[in-house]
């Protein structure tokens, strides 16, 4: 049920979301409308005034080529008029020469009247053009501007839009977080009080059953127990002790010092392992130039695993030294630690038997060699020897080590008494490891004294051996240091447990020797914390079994509505895909239809411009010979000489108006069927982005998807690859450590040839001295 409230309160932020914008977009509709219409309006006014300038243009040009016509028609009559007047000179009469003079008065007059009369058309239409070029510009410009300042407010309004959009949003969501939140905390607040109510209740039943149970054991405690038996130590043992925490933190600091002894050595010895086996490659024979020979192949391969070993050992006594608390007292017996460790150590004894017989046979090959002397030869078999004394070495520390981890089990009981003395040989042992260590470096540093001598030696041979040489000196200090730290905290190690065990008032008996507590104490007493924090834990929600079948069944009707959903979308989408097709089909057609048309209305224009010219043709000559006609009769009446060309013309200008307006129709026509086609096309273009936009976003939707299955195996390997990461940064430690051992190593033997190199000068120039002076007294003699 919470499920399907959360959904409901989801669909109705959602619904509450989309009114919200419904509302914005409705306000900013009508304002775009509003503004749509007062541009129409503007719109509209200026086509008017450009169609009255247009008409007063065309008024202006028709008087214009009247006032042509007629001072053409009044030049010929006054042509004619003269032509009469030199014809008639010889005749004398006063009429005659009174009626040209008061003929040529009139028609000057008026010539005179129509030319003041063309100027003044001719200025006001210069003026009326220029007053129509201004308005224009002006007109542009306002339209410029306003085009801009409606630009700008858009995007003022978008983003205002956004950012309310976005508040809006954010204001809902935190009102719907806020309300689950109140609806939950008192939710919670209800079950918080249903609970104190049930506890106030169980408290009282419990305090009077504890009550009461309290009583009967009071009674029994005081009738049936009158003293703690604690005579039987082997249930004592398990008891968890009470010690001394500063004891334990220095048994901690202890097995810290130990720590870094043991990897100290453990590097020491890879670093050993390490540079013999690149010396077995370079010598006898060259690995690059020539094959290996069987044994020093396999004895290079031993070598080569010698880092799991050791880093093993590392590892188990680092983890060891984890494992030790200062909550918890740590002895022999409850050092569980120790038998990682020393599984570990025996490992790497049976490796170094592995690698011993090898080794061996690797120095007689190199005492078979013809290069080889005899004092080499020696040197090669006390090595030989020292390095089986090495082996056995390690093989006797191996089993105290196992004896010192068998403490802390059942079946390896060792006596406190003889914890000192098993301290002793172990200490003796690593003395005696410590000295054989000494052995094979001395003797191993006489040996490659004696190769770097030969003539066949390459660098790479020497450096290689001085490497060798240092990191047997690294051993040698690590093998003495961890002697003498033994030696130095033998009382530490083999002293008595400073415990009292519950039940016992003495820290030891006398006459019952032994341990005090069993190596269990450390598992038992880890089990009942973790028994103590798990019924600290609270109990998880459980979900009544009716509210699960309820829930079974919403989730079953809610996938198969979702599979049903899912079938009609694909159908709808279906649909939708043919109908676009028809849309573009019928979208081909409409233009192709358009294109139709408008090769029909060029063949209309054509048709009606040719019938305009046709007719213009076959009337023009008969208007000219009435008005040649009219002319003459004029000439011959006394006061009419223009009333027939006036009638000719007012006829004419009639069919010329007609034929401006079809003219203007026209053009009206063809600007209206181009802005169609030009919305049309408008329309076919916004169609196509939007279908193109559907495309990319399902397109995007679906990389959306692909990059988040992506994203989720991108994570699993980035996973993958931080593991391996600190795999690597492990490795990379210890090889660094490793390094700067050799490093430290290298050092410290150059140091010492520097030494032997001053030793042996000094030697030298002492024995120099000496030969000098013996010189000196054999002349003397």
């Amino acid at each position: 049920m919470s499920d399907i409230q959360t959904k409901y309160q989801k669909l109705a932020q959602e619904f509450a979301k989309l009114r919200a914008q419904n509302q914005v977009l409705k306000k900013a509709v009508i304002e775009e409308q509003g503004k749509q219409t007062q541009f129409k309006d503007a719109i509209k006014e200026r086509d008017q005034k450009v169609r009255k300038f247009e008409q007063e243009i065309d008024s202006l040009t028709f008087r214009n080529q009247q006032l042509t016509k007629r001072v053409n028609i009044l030049q010929d009559d006054l042509e004619v008029a003269e032509s009469r007047a030199k014809k008639g000179k010889n005749k004398v009469t006063t009429e005659p020469v009174a009626r040209p003079k008061l003929e040529q008065n009139v028609i000057g007059e008026e010539l005179r009247n129509k030319i003041q009369e063309n100027e003044r058309l001719h200025i006001q239409f210069n003026q009326s053009s220029a007053e129509h070029q201004q308005t224009m510009l002006s007109l542009q410009d306002r339209l410029y501007a306003l085009e801009n300042e409606n630009s700008q407010h858009q995007r003022i309004l978008e983003t205002t839009q956004k950012q309310n959009k976005d508040m809006i949003e954010r204001l809902q969501q935190d009102k719907a977080r806020l309300e689950v939140k109140i609806r939950n905390m008192e939710k919670e607040s209800g079950d918080a009080v249903m609970k104190a109510e049930k506890s106030e209740q169980e408290l009282r039943i419990l305090e009077e059953d504890l009550g009461s149970k309290l009583e009967v054991a009071r009674k029994l405690i005081t009738d049936k127990l009158p003293f703690n038996d604690t005579e039987l130590r082997k249930f004592n043992a398990l008891n968890v002790p009470t010690h001394d925490r500063k004891q334990q933190q220095r048994t901690k600091e202890l097995v810290g010092k130990a720590k870094v002894l043991m990897s100290e050595m453990c590097s020491a010895l890879s670093n050993f392992h390490t540079y013999t086996e690149q010396r077995t490659k370079i010598f006898p024979v060259d690995a690059s130039a020539g094959s290996l020979s069987v044994v020093n192949a396999k004895f290079c391969t031993y070598l080569h695993e010698n880092a799991a070993y050791l880093r093993s050992i590392e590892k188990s006594f680092n983890n060891f030294y984890d494992d030790i608390t200062e909550d918890a007292l740590t002895t022999l017996e409850t050092a569980t630690g120790l038998q990682d460790f020393s599984s570990k150590f025996s490992k790497y004894v049976s490796y170094l038997n592995k690698l011993l017989p090898y080794q061996l046979l690797s120095l007689e090959e190199e005492c078979a060699l013809s290069s080889c002397s005899q004092t080499l030869e020696s040197r090669n078999m006390e090595l030989h020897s020292a390095l089986k004394k090495l082996t056995s070495a390690f093989t006797k520390l191996d089993s105290y080590v196992q004896l010192l981890a068998m403490t802390s089990k059942k079946s390896g009981d060792l006596p406190q008494a003889n914890h000192r003395e098993f301290f002793n040989k172990m200490i003796s042992s690593v003395t005696y490891l410590s000295s054989i260590v000494k052995d094979v470096s001395k003797s191993y540093n006489f040996k490659v004294s004696l190769e770097h001598q030969l003539p066949t030696v390459t660098q790479k041979l020497k450096t290689t051996d001085e490497c060798v040489v240092s990191s047997l000196i690294s051993l040698v200090t690590c093998t003495g240091k961890l002697s003498n730290f033994m030696k130095s905290n033998v009382d530490m190690f083999s002293a008595p447990t400073s415990y009292r065990t519950r039940g016992h008032s003495f820290i030891q008996d006398d006459d019952q020797q032994g341990r005090m507590t069993s190596p269990t104490v450390s598992t038992l007493r880890e089990k009942s914390v973790n028994y103590m924090a798990m019924l600290n834990k609270p109990s998880p929600d459980s979900v009544p079994y009716t509210q699960a079948l309820n829930n079974r069944r919403v989730l079953v009707s809610s996938t198969e509505s979702k599979e049903g959903l899912a079938q009609q979308l694909a159908s709808n989408s279906d649909k939708i895909s043919r109908l676009e097709q028809d849309r573009e089909h019928w979208l081909l057609e409409a233009q192709l239809l358009q294109i139709k048309y408008d090769k029909e209305a060029m063949k209309v224009n054509r048709l009606q411009s040719q019938l305009q010219s046709h007719i213009s043709g076959v009337h023009g000559p008969d208007l000219m010979r009435q008005v040649s006609n009219d002319s003459q009769e004029g000439s011959k009446a006394d006061h009419k000489p223009t009333d027939p060309s006036l009638g000719s013309l007012s006829k004419q200008p009639m069919d010329f108006g007609e034929s401006e307006e079809t003219s203007r129709e026209n053009l009206i026509k063809k600007h209206y069927t181009s802005k169609v086609s030009i919305m049309t096309n408008h329309r076919q273009m916004v169609d196509s982005k939007s279908v193109s936009f559907h495309s990319e976003c399902r397109a995007l939707h679906q990389r959306l998807s692909l990059a988040e299955k992506s994203k989720q195996k991108t994570q699993a390997e980035l996973q993958k690859a931080n593991q391996m990461i600190l795999q690597l940064q492990g490795e990379l430690s210890t090889t660094s450590r490793s390094y700067d051992d050799q490093l430290k190593m290298m050092s410290d033997h150059l140091c010492s040839l520097n030494e032997k190199l001053t030793s042996q000068k000094d030697e030298i120039d002492s024995l120099k001295l000496s030969m000098k002076q013996t010189a000196k007294k054999g002349k003397g003699k």
